[in-house]
């Protein structure tokens, strides 16, 4: 959607008292940044009620003058002052919010999950088709596939230098911050019916930027085991520390696939995939997130310490890609660096910025349209329908 003048940008869920401020931490920054006053311009914010949009509004200090405060996603949706929303609400609010935009021709940005079950998803995907407007974008937050060390995994894979892929492996914990307990904001992380969970959000992120560089697991191929090993899950209230109540969770915390990955021309045939996750934390000294894919002459592993969400703040300590040369037996280590552009952000808007700039500038390889995601979304939900709720 690329234009001569800044894109006139709507926010749905930018609020002055969310419980994970994703629209704050990764969005706004980048709308507001100096750097891209060129691209963006925000002229609208759409909240519960228009109290609380004012309330957003004088809260990041943005000028009411300029944005308009909206407590109806339709009211937004007929703003002739708003060409792209971008969708930041809790996911089970995610079809709600955005289908008004969607069938009124505006272009988005659905933060992932895309909705909270596959028949929301489908309508999104069948309204934006109906519209049949080569200048409406939809583009859904997968951002993981654009951080810096995937990207760099991907040059050293697609160089060949290493001849093809015969198999990756990916041992995936977090998703949450502890195995046992949940913030009682998160409540819902232990309600399979919102949508929003370890699966479809921790997970579901990693499994999509590793298949982003290996290639999709193919139809028919995969076998998944899932389990519930703690199914009572305390809630904490972060402001004193206690546990306030305990729920049952029907959202399996234990997830194991394995599957045969399309061949490509950087993949052998029948190479394979396997990952493993588990919801809280490592053995004391392993790593969050370990992903080793094994080829022909060599093999490359990326080791992240203390998170998973590349796509986010899984930085605290360093991201490690490291190369095994079988020829030398030697062990390189690789660099991977944030793009200058990127710096003038905080961490979790890095991701988002490669993805935001993008569609503002047209380039459409440069974000994950919303047909491509609602393909991600129908594999992790067929995996999921496997386990019964």
């Amino acid at each position: 959607m690329s234009t001569t003048r800044p894109v006139r940008t709507a926010i749905i869920g930018l609020s002055s008292s969310a419980v994970t401020s994703w629209a704050a931490d990764a969005h706004l920054p980048v709308l507001v940044s100096g750097r891209y006053s060129d691209l963006f311009t925000i002229t609208a914010l759409c909240n519960s009620g228009v109290a609380a949009a004012e309330s957003a509004i004088q809260h990041y200090h943005l000028d009411p003058s300029v944005v308009k405060p909206y407590g109806n996603p339709a009211d937004l949706a007929a703003d002739p002052d708003v060409e792209l929303v971008l969708c930041n609400t809790r996911v089970d609010k995610h079809y709600e919010t955005i289908l008004p935009s969607v069938q009124a021709g505006k272009s988005v940005y659905i933060e992932w999950p895309i909705a909270s079950n596959l028949a929301h998803i489908e309508e999104l995907v069948a309204a934006y088709r109906a519209n049949n407007n080569p200048s409406q974008l939809a583009a859904v937050g997968l951002q993981g596939r654009f951080a810096p060390p995937v990207v760099k995994i991907k040059e050293i894979l697609q160089s060949g230098r290493l001849g093809k892929l015969l198999s990756t492996e990916v041992r995936i914990f977090g998703g949450t911050k502890d195995r046992q307990v949940l913030p009682t904001g998160l409540k819902y992380f232990a309600q399979r019916e919102v949508g929003g969970n370890s699966i479809t959000i921790g997970f579901g992120h990693v499994i999509d930027f590793v298949q982003s560089v290996v290639g999709d697991v193919v139809d028919g191929t995969d076998h998944t085991h899932f389990g519930i090993q703690r199914p009572e899950i305390g809630l904490r209230d972060p402001e004193t520390g206690n546990i306030v109540e305990t729920i049952h969770s029907d959202v399996p915390d234990l997830l194991s696939v394995h599957g045969s990955i399309a061949k490509s021309d950087y993949t052998a045939p029948q190479a394979s995939l396997v990952a493993y996750f588990a919801r809280g934390q490592p053995f004391p000294g392993d790593p969050a997130l370990s992903w080793t894919l094994n080829c022909e002459k060599g093999t490359i592993r990326l080791n992240s310490p203390t998170g998973i969400a590349l796509q986010a703040n899984a930085y605290e300590s360093d991201v490690t890609i490291s190369v095994h040369l079988f020829e030398t037996d030697k062990v390189e280590q690789i660099a991977w660096a944030w793009s200058e552009a990127q710096l003038d952000v905080p961490m979790r808007a890095r991701s988002v910025q490669t993805c935001l700039v993008n569609i503002a500038q047209g380039y459409k390889e440069g974000y994950v349209s919303l047909e491509d995601a609602a393909n991600r979304a129908r594999q992790i939900s067929k995996w999921l329908d496997s386990f019964p709720a």
